[in-house]
């Protein structure tokens, strides 16, 4: 197992299925008012004046292979990952996704009656990857001598390409109501980078070598990386020191009209991150002089068993990446999004539909979010369409007082379920589709005094005649120019 965890590092990442727990949009949860800026978080009359998950789960982590599904199902189910089988000479890429989304820790105050006036602070841990890799670029690992005199291999067997990021996340986040029909939010956020990985070769070829055992290897393509080995990487580093800073913006809107229709959007986590001097970048091209795989050591070299011999190959490969690295900053973005979001109350039922692109990279989802909700409880089905032509289901259930929220789901749980049940089960029969997993889950707690309308209270944040809003004086400043 260990081998192939080097070859990810290195060959296809270290380190985007991004679906965004769309079950709770538009239900007034610390996730909705975080997430999408410009959404309530407390009723009037019925909440308390502070919100926070006091350090609680709070949390949603999504991954998916596509491609090669039943040797993905085996590791899966038996830990075990073998390749020797794996057809070469079809020029198929595979693909992996994931993203997680953390809140250690958020914090809401009801500021304001005027205008429902809210400000939140929240600290997140975020990762994001999305990486495709060749059947060739793991079958050269297992068994290079599948590559010697070989004519069915395609042009650039090993064009890989992808990344992964991680890093810590602290907003300031405020809402307001415009009109009593539209409302504004914004979230600011400074970043701090965790790790970075990314790799594209563009070009690559594998020749025979100068005997019958051996092949040359010829790799051309970039590579950037915050730490160059997988032993760099510490415990420490997961402490957020701001080597590596960030800043990230989201706003957006909310209108609700006479008939109760509700219009949401965002644009999300626009940011840059700029990872330090000490990073590394590698402009690698060994075209015009093939790496020999494996390395002759000469005559007297002692007989080295298969696990060693295997482990040479693999040092070689990342050798070609790694030897032109340098230390150099460099700037990365975020996987920033562009939301919206329709819906309309009908009784004990809320339909929902949404569509989530991506700005920087590929990939987007359009979901129909299904809520039927008894008292305080709800359940909701969510059929997601992925612009990578993927297709979910997801499933979400919720408790929800206006003080107290708890949900848990998943944006893809038939995968899910599959998966849990083959690592439980140690099932390795073959399966269809792509193998996948996804799951949330989140509580919250409202605190203090009650946050009543004016009518029925002695004492209100924020009334006060004198008083304007944040984003009423922005748009005045520009009606005034006109």
């Amino acid at each position: 197992m260990r081998k192939y965890l080097i070859l990810f590092s290195f060959l296809f990442l270290f380190n985007q299925l991004k679906a965004q727990q769309y079950g709770l949009f538009n239900t007034k949860t610390l996730f909705d008012g975080f997430e999408n800026p410009a959404q309530k978080t407390f009723v009037l009359d019925s909440s308390r004046k502070y919100a926070s998950n006091f350090f609680l789960p709070y949390f949603g982590v999504n991954a998916i292979n596509k491609g090669n599904e039943d040797i993905m199902h085996k590791l899966i189910s038996s830990g075990k990952l073998s390749v020797k089988d794996i057809p070469i000479g079809t020029n198929k890429l595979n693909r992996v996704y994931q993203n997680s989304n953390i809140y250690l820790f958020n914090f809401k105050i009801f500021k304001s009656y005027k205008y429902h006036k809210e400000i939140g602070f929240s600290w997140q841990l975020r990762t994001d990857l999305h990486a495709k890799y060749t059947n060739e670029s793991l079958a050269v690992i297992d068994d290079y001598t599948r590559f010697i005199n070989n004519s069915n291999l395609t042009k650039n067997p090993f064009n890989n390409s992808g990344y992964g990021q991680s890093y810590h996340q602290f907003s300031l986040t405020y809402r307001e109501n415009y009109t009593k029909k539209l409302a504004f939010g914004v979230k600011i956020s400074l970043l701090s980078g965790i790790s970075f990985n990314s790799l594209k070769t563009d070009h690559s070829a594998i020749q025979p070598g100068p005997t019958t055992d051996k092949i040359a290897l010829s790799l051309k393509g970039t590579y950037k990386a915050s730490f160059l080995e997988a032993k760099d990487l510490e415990t420490n580093d997961l402490i957020p020191t701001f080597k590596n800073p960030g800043l990230a913006l989201s706003f957006g809107t909310t209108y609700t009209s006479k008939s109760g229709v509700f219009i949401m959007a965002n644009i999300k986590d626009l940011g840059v991150i700029r990872w330090s001097n000490s990073s590394y970048v590698s402009n690698f091209d060994n075209m015009l002089n093939p790496t020999i795989i494996p390395e002759d050591n000469g005559p007297n070299t002692p007989p080295r068993s298969p696990r060693d011999k295997d482990q040479r190959i693999r040092n070689q490969i990342t050798d070609i990446v790694k030897n032109d690295a340098v230390n150099k900053s460099f700037y990365t973005l975020t996987n920033a999004k562009a939301d919206f979001l329709i819906s309309k109350t009908y009784s004990f039922y809320t339909p929902s539909f949404m569509v989530s692109k991506n700005l920087f990279y590929n990939g987007g989802d359009a979901a129909l979010v299904n809520k039927f909700r008894y008292s305080d409880f709800s359940i909701s089905a969510i059929p997601i369409y992925n612009f990578n032509n993927l297709f979910l289901f997801g499933m979400q259930g919720m408790y929800q007082t206006p003080n107290f929220e708890f949900f848990l789901g998943s944006d893809n749980l038939l995968k899910t379920t599959r998966t849990a049940y083959a690592a439980i089960k140690t099932d390795t029969s073959p399966k269809s589709g792509y193998n996948g997993a996804s799951f949330y889950m989140g509580l919250g707690i409202k605190f203090g005094y009650t946050v009543e309308h004016p009518q029925n209270s002695s004492y209100i944040p924020g009334l006060d005649d004198q008083e304007t809003g944040f984003f009423k004086r922005i748009f005045s400043v520009f009606s005034k120019k006109r």
